[in-house]
């Protein structure tokens, strides 16, 4: 395999996660495919590539050769899961439209994302699916559910990463990165200066019971007291430790990004402190609606916990290609 000229379809591509952490060892994106309109404007915008709309309406054959097949792929039931049938089992659901073109392309390289429950869907049926598909289509597949803020951002993110390498590329046992200690930062690290007042919230109903500074692990959050019920969106944290998993969805007074108290006052982090919740550049352009920003930054992928694997993925490859006697 050219390590020097790889290229890659982000499907399912969102605002281009995927796409940022791949263009960090010169991959060219060749194809790109995100049904939602606001989605596929903040990816245009970025990377001058409109992706195509509707998956299911794409024939394989028309998508471009590439080495490398990105997706976070959509969680759904599997109508006849569990019947270690493979490539058939999947049908009927989005994960088949990745299965397709990995069928007819065979590209080396399959990253696929997935919530941390992705494990646990349909008692373990659906990952078992998932994984006997991939190796029916001639995959070594591993998978492994790996933490955002070990990678360096201020996110207790917990998302399963399953990767496939081809099996002409002859590596069994795939090593995921585990974490990166010296990158430890907190929420503290990324906070913007002169904040609009919009962002803050001033209830009575709050209410403080855990000091701010005492940290027991700062991978994880630490909740230090609550608004209202302190439902979802109504937590306040520590801004001394990881902030919480930014979410697409849900309410409360600080809906999506949860509440931290900052030099004694309680706000919602900005979209772009979200951006570098996520590992996105700063000058990365978003919707000018803070609701849609939100949103796609809560769908999108960790870019460092990605640009970590691909890294192993290709030091793996580096190290099989120099053993004797094996041709890739």
């Amino acid at each position: 395999m050219n390590l020097q000229n790889l290229n890659f379809i982000d499907l399912f591509s969102g605002i281009g996660g995927f796409h940022l952490a791949l263009r960090s060892f010169k991959a060219k994106c060749v194809f790109s495919c995100e049904w939602d309109k606001h989605a596929q404007k903040t990816y245009f915008n970025n990377f001058g590539i409109k992706p195509a709309g509707d998956i299911t309406k794409i024939s394989e054959k028309t998508i471009p050769a590439h080495n490398i097949l990105c997706a976070g792929f959509p969680c759904q039931a599997f109508s006849i899961s569990g019947k270690q049938k493979g490539f058939e089992d999947t049908r009927g659901t989005l994960f088949f439209e990745v299965a397709r073109i990995l069928n007819y392309h065979q590209p080396k390289i399959v990253i696929l994302e997935n919530v941390k429950n992705f494990i646990r869907h349909d008692s373990g049926k659906t990952l078992d699916v998932v994984m006997n598909t991939l190796k029916k289509l001639n995959y070594n597949t591993s998978y492994k559910v790996l933490k955002s803020s070990y990678f360096g951002v201020p996110q207790a993110r917990e998302r399963i990463y399953i990767v496939g390498l081809h099996k002409s590329l002859g590596l069994l046992n795939f090593q995921f990165p585990i974490k990166n200690s010296s990158q430890t930062k907190v929420i503290k690290n990324i906070l913007e200066k002169n904040v609009s007042e919009k962002y803050f919230i001033d209830r009575k109903d709050m209410s403080f019971y855990k000091d701010e500074f005492e940290i027991k692990n700062k991978f994880s959050p630490h909740q230090i007291g609550k608004i209202n019920r302190g439902g979802q969106g109504e937590r306040i944290y520590s801004i001394h430790s990881s902030g919480i998993t930014l979410s697409a969805n849900g309410g409360g007074a600080a809906a999506k990004t949860g509440a931290y108290l900052i030099n004694k006052k309680v706000r919602k982090l900005t979209p772009k402190e979200c951006l570098k919740l996520q590992g996105f550049p700063t000058g990365f352009k978003l919707p000018t609606s803070n609701n849609l920003a939100y949103k796609q930054l809560g769908n999108s992928v960790s870019v460092p916990v990605i640009r970590s694997i691909m890294k192993n993925i290709i030091s793996s490859i580096e190290v099989s290609q120099r053993k004797p006697g094996l041709r890739i």
